[in-house]
Order: structure tokens, then C-alpha cells, then sequence
């Protein structure tokens, strides 16, 4: 029985402002905000959003994270939301009541205290977190990017290592400059070749007593016999092809098996020197999933949910994103963790809310529609496939590669910006980066 009422008040919290978390709730501020007796309530660790598929740029400095950031207090206002600070921490079912960590600042002072927060819906979206499978020594000596904050703190590693070596009187250690990858998923192969664009510009600027064909080098590593298992041969051999040309060096079939301070280890005995560890071999759901109140997790730790997105053991919460495991229609696999899915759920379910307000239960279930999958290489290349169901039900994938893939790649991130914040406001906001484009550095330098 659905508790949802057609008069008096009803409550919908959604926990996470990441792509499709922000997505629902700026659609159910537009549907609903306004209406009496309806409260929408946003929660978030973080004060702005970053669209997370960016954060490899964030991580190269070829972006800069103040510049495309979206404050969340003020975007509540124009969208007739509440925000609040925090992080979801605890959740008590038979009382509908979520809790909220307390926020502390950069140096452990708590500055906003644990609070709870009453709800009709919840609908959980706070994405994943990266799986360092237990490997000895990776959580010491890698850098993860989850986060904005971890992004921003390798760029600064990474700024302080070529100063240091430029500075540098001695030789360069083996390894010193070398930058190794774990995981060579989408997101590492982004960030490799992002980095070789990267530190040649930084090169340019001034540090010139680096030799970058003779002191940096790339590696990426992956356990799968091929880069991008994920995707399909076509775009995994062009993108090879493409982060060979740049000297990147793939390493494939390759285990890791422990992470030190100079280097990783893979099980074949390989040793890969490298002082600069970023590790993105696989993603899980956080840990604070699993002490829900009894809602059901999977191995990865993510929520398993039903085809309407609701939690297997409680109708009143929902979950969808990279935190939740949803069946594909055909219930053959999970839907897969990648942000046109968060997309497509969350249009779908500020429907299904929309309608709960109301006391109707929709009957809508989700469908996956997988619109192609592009990967990019910097200013190098972009590669990747359109599917098939943006042209029709039965045509076939279309290859695509260069400029038009690359214009295709840069779309995905003006439709979510659409989305989140208009066409006028997103227009306004491309054509200002457009004309201070010239006036600024292409690297973010500090």
C-alpha cells in the first residue's frame, strides 16, 4: 500500500546531488516545489556539484573545478528545493527517519552537528565509491578519484612532483615522473591520455629542464585481456591505437597484485616503476549501504532494486544510479554504472514520484536504452559507437571517431547541464567560457 497522500504533506528526500541524483531533484522542483503541502529535500556532502565524468579533467587541471561547479544552496532556491548539508549516515525505517552526519571542516571541527531528517520517499543516489579489492598497499600509495576533493588533491601532487623535478639538481629516481593506471576502464583511459596533454602544456609554461619523451611515461594497466572490457573490440582497438600513438604504454592481462610507494606489482612478477599511483580498476557501492536499516546489497555493495527502482525490502525507498543494482529488462545482468543510465532513471523516476504524490501508483517500470558509449582522448581523439535506437529500433551500431565523435562526446554534458539548469542559463554560461577562453591559461596552475 502506497503511503503517499493526495492532501496534507508529503516529504521526498533524495540523498546525493551527484548527475542523476541533481537530475531528479531540479525535475520534481519543477513539477512539484511549488505545490502546498509537498517538501523536496536534497542531502550532499559536498556544497557543489561536479559532474563526476569529469573529474579525470579535474585530476589533469585541464579543468577548472571552481569554474564549472554548481552551488547546490543556490540552485535549491531557483528550483524550490531544500538543500542540506551532509552525508546519509544512518536510517531507521519503521520511524522514516534518515540521519545526517555531522560535517566537519578541513581541520576536524565539527561546525554542523548530526541531525535527522523525516521523509515520505527516500530515494538513495550516492553513487560509488572506487574497489580497491583489499590489495596489499593500494589504499596507502594510490590516488582514487571519487570525489572533486580527491581530483583536486592529485592535480597538486602532481603540479608539486614535475616542480620538484624541474627544480631537481640531481637525476630523476626511476619512476619519479612515471604515472601508472590501474584500470583501464573508461576513466582510466580518459585520465592517461588527458595526462599526456596535460604535463606536455605544464612543460610549455616553463618547466623545460623536464625532457617529457625521456623523463614521463604513462602506464595503464588492466587485468582483462583487452583496454575498455566493458565496451565493445571496435572501440577498444581504436582507442589503443590512439593511446599507443601518444606513447602510452598498455599493459594487459596484468594482475596487480601489491602497491608500494615506488611502483606496482602484478602477479606474472612484472614490476612497473612509478611514483605517481592512480587506482580506478573497479567501482563498489559505499559502505554505509550495508547498515541501512536491512535493505538488501549485493556483493558489490550496492542496493538491488526492482524494475520500478524500489528496494527490494521497502517501497517507500527508492535507489538508482551507480549505488543501486538494477535489473535489465530481460534480467539477463545489471543495468550498467555509466551516467546515461543515472540519467534515464532519474527522468523516469521523478515520474513515478510525481505520481506517489498524488496517491497513484504508475506502474512504470525501468528499461535501459543504451545510446552508445564514447570515449575521450583529450585533444587527441574521441572514439566510440552511436546505437542503433537513436536511429531506429533495428539498425545497428554506428562507429564514429575524430571531430564528430568528439562534438557528440561534449553534448552529453551540455544536455545534462540543460537539464539541471536550462537552455538560456546553459547558453549564457558556454558563450562566456567561449570569450574568456583566450584570457586564461589552458591549464589550471595551482
Amino acid at each position: 500500500m502506497l503511503n503517499a497522500k493526495s492532501s496534507g504533506s508529503f516529504r521526498i528526500v533524495v540523498a546525493g546531488g551527484g548527475a542523476g541524483g541533481l537530475e531528479l531533484i531540479t525535475r520534481l522542483g519543477k513539477r512539484l516545489g511549488r505545490r502546498p503541502g509537498v517538501t523536496l529535500t536534497l542531502i550532499d556532502q559536498n556544497p557543489a556539484h561536479l559532474w563526476k565524468p569529469l573529474l579525470h579533467e579535474v585530476a589533469a587541471g585541464t579543468l577548472n573545478s571552481n569554474e564549472d561547479e554548481l552551488g547546490y544552496l543556490a540552485h535549491a532556491h531557483w528550483h524550490h528545493f531544500q538543500f542540506h548539508l551532509g552525508r546519509l549516515a544512518a536510517l531507521d525505517r519503521t520511524r522514516k527517519v534518515l540521519a545526517i552526519a555531522a560535517t566537519v571542516d578541513d581541520d576536524g571541527q565539527e561546525y554542523l552537528p548530526r541531525r535527522e531528517l523525516p521523509y515520505d520517499c527516500l530515494v538513495v543516489a550516492i553513487g560509488s565509491v572506487t574497489n580497491d579489492f583489499q590489495i596489499q598497499g593500494v589504499a596507502e600509495h594510490c590516488w582514487f578519484l571519487d570525489s572533486r576533493a580527491q581530483a583536486d588533491s592529485f592535480h597538486l601532487r602532481l603540479l608539486h612532483a614535475c616542480y620538484a623535478a624541474n627544480a631537481q639538481a640531481a637525476p630523476l629516481r626511476e619512476g619519479q615522473l612515471h604515472v601508472a593506471i590501474a584500470g583501464a576502464g573508461a576513466t582510466g583511459v580518459e585520465l592517461a591520455a588527458e595526462l599526456h596533454h596535460a604535463v606536455r602544456a605544464l612543460i610549455r609554461y616553463g618547466l623545460d629542464r623536464i625532457n617529457p619523451e625521456r623523463d614521463i611515461r604513462i602506464h595503464l594497466i588492466d587485468a582483462s585481456a583487452r583496454i575498455l572490457p566493458g565496451l565493445s573490440p571496435e572501440i577498444a582497438r581504436a582507442a589503443q591505437r590512439a593511446l599507443e600513438s601518444l606513447s602510452i604504454t598498455v599493459h594487459t592481462g596484468e594482475v596487480i597484485t601489491a602497491a608500494t610507494a615506488t611502483g606496482l606489482h602484478t602477479k606474472s612478477g612484472k614490476t612497473i616503476p612509478a611514483e605517481i599511483k592512480v587506482w580506478a580498476a573497479g567501482i563498489k557501492g559505499s559502505d554505509v549501504l550495508a547498515k541501512l536499516d536491512g535493505l538488501e546489497v549485493n556483493r558489490a555493495g550496492q542496493l538491488v532494486v526492482r524494475a520500478t527502482l524500489q528496494t527490494t525490502v521497502d517501497e517507500n525507498i527508492y535507489a538508482f544510479g551507480d549505488c543501486a543494482a538494477c535489473p535489465m529488462h530481460d534480467g539477463t545482468a545489471s543495468v550498467p554504472p555509466r551516467a546515461q543510465a543515472a540519467h534515464q532513471q532519474a527522468k523516469l523516476l521523478a515520474r513515478i514520484l510525481a505520481n506517489r504524490s498524488f496517491g497513484r501508483d504508475s506502474g512504470l517500470v525501468f528499461r535501459y536504452r543504451d545510446f552508445g558509449s564514447l570515449i575521450n582522448l583529450s585533444v587527441h581523439n574521441t572514439v566510440g559507437n552511436l546505437m542503433g535506437n537513436l536511429f531506429g529500433r533495428q539498425a545497428g551500431a554506428i562507429g564514429i571517431e575524430g571531430w564528430f565523435a568528439r562534438l557528440a562526446y561534449l553534448s552529453l554534458y551540455k544536455l545534462h547541464q540543460i537539464t539541471v539548469q536550462g537552455v538560456i542559463r546553459t547558453a549564457l554560461m558556454t558563450l562566456a567560457n567561449i570569450l574568456t577562453r583566450s584570457a586564461k591559461p589552458r591549464l589550471k596552475l595551482h
